[in-house]
């Protein structure tokens, strides 16, 4: 069984969904959190009303923060630290891939990572639906959603839940930067 694994959320400024204006982490050793990061970012773009609604996250909000290329070298090393895990992984994947490229910032040729939608699943099929908010609900899991830490902190916890009744090594997967698509998908 792998050791370390490094939940994270992006939330976004607009639709395009190619910038982040906040990104939260939950590290995760011996299935237990062991380590937090946030950080707001200035995404040097717009917001629409909806995302500002939705997030809390407005220009004035990240006015001072980093970029995203001035906090890469802080969050590369939470990232690299084990196998990502995300609710809707693809999502805040490419969110991650569409900033790296924007800021000309090579990373991995593969990312290794598990998706907490796909787990729960799994796990609890009675559900009426797998969304963040709905399995927190039912497992008593504390949430402030669509705050970047919070959701990453709740993601961590639903994984150490699948954790222990499941094989979790099942559901990790390879994204392939170059080709922009996971390796092996489910069919």
């Amino acid at each position: 069984m792998i050791d370390t694994y490094v939940a994270f959320d992006v939330e976004t400024p607009n639709t395009r969904n190619d910038r982040m204006s906040a990104i939260g982490i939950a590290v995760i050793k011996k299935n237990q959190i062991a380590d937090t990061f946030y950080t707001l970012i200035n995404p040097e773009t717009y917001f629409n009303a909806f995302h500002m609604e939705l997030t809390h996250i407005g220009p004035q909000t990240v006015k001072h923060a980093p970029t995203f290329k001035q906090a890469w070298p802080t969050l590369e090393t939470y990232l690299d630290q084990g196998i990502l895990l995300a609710h809707n992984a693809t999502f805040d994947i490419h969110v991650l891939l569409f900033c790296l490229k924007t800021y000309h910032i090579p990373w991995k040729s593969y990312i290794d990572y598990a998706d907490t939608v796909r787990i729960g699943k799994a796990c609890y099929p009675e559900l009426e639906n797998h969304r963040l908010n709905t399995m927190c609900d039912a497992l008593g899991i504390p949430l402030n959603h669509h705050n970047a830490l919070s959701d990453a902190k709740a993601c961590a916890s639903l994984f150490t839940n699948f954790y222990e009744q499941i094989n979790t090594d099942y559901y990790i997967r390879t994204f392939d930067v170059a080709q922009n698509k996971t390796l092996k998908p489910w069919q």
